[in-house]
């Protein structure tokens, strides 16, 4: 919750590393704190459209003020609108930014959350699945979100008929730390726009609630001794 020198490389490699060009359309699946700056990185590295996806209002919201397309997942037939946001395409690049705690609607995620409780799979798997479903032909998918064992059910041959890219591993924080403080002291990107709560160190316990369970519109909380 409070690690701003993972969050910011971990959501500028995932869009890095998707060799996102000029006028691509980039969906981005979570617009939690590495989703919002994988949107603003895949917009300065050229991005036409960028495509938030979630279900938190107040996540969306974040994505939509800072130019974003956003989709609620619960209120749309995602496949169908990733379509008609993209000509019928599919976007160019999909940025999973939010690996094996995924939540999701239909029966394959009913079986995630089953073949988990009984350790049949480890990992819910759904943002994967739909990215690899959503990308165009010859397109990219990109993981920043982390997977930490088994998964099941991914759409393998989708993937490979389509020739997809597959780019992720954790960040290299210490690679980009240098580069991105050099866009921050040019104003390019100004990290503090994800920060919605400050707190004392003692209240860490509630911080650590609020941003669990989503509640009051939390999405970054940095938390200052002594306050």
């Amino acid at each position: 919750m409070v690690r701003p020198l993972s969050v910011i490389p971990t959501g500028w490699m995932a869009a890095e590393q998707a060799d996102i060009q000029t006028g691509d359309v980039v969906a981005i699946w979570g617009a939690g704190p590495v989703g919002q700056f994988a949107l603003r990185a895949a917009q300065l590295l050229g991005a036409s459209t960028v495509i938030a996806i979630d279900r938190v209002a107040s996540r969306l919201r974040m994505a939509q003020r800072h130019g974003a397309e956003v989709l609620n997942y619960q209120e749309v037939k995602l496949q169908t609108a990733l379509r008609d946001l993209t000509g019928g395409r599919g976007p160019d690049v999909c940025i999973d930014a939010v690996g094996l705690e995924a939540h999701g609607t239909g029966p394959l995620a009913l079986y995630d959350r089953v073949a988990t409780s009984v350790r049949f799979e480890t990992d819910r798997s759904t943002a994967l699945r739909e990215a690899l479903l959503a990308c165009r032909k010859g397109g990219t998918v990109s993981l920043a979100g982390v997977y930490g064992g088994l998964i099941d059910k991914v759409p393998m041959g989708a993937a490979f008929n389509k020739g997809l890219t597959f780019k992720m591993g954790q960040p290299h924080v210490h690679k980009y730390l240098r580069p991105l403080l050099q866009r921050i002291e040019e104003d390019q990107v100004d990290p503090s726009f994800i920060v919605t709560h400050r707190m004392s160190l003692e209240d860490g316990p509630l911080a650590y609630e609020l941003f669990k369970h989503k509640k009051d519109g939390c999405i970054k909380v940095v938390l200052k001794p002594g306050d």
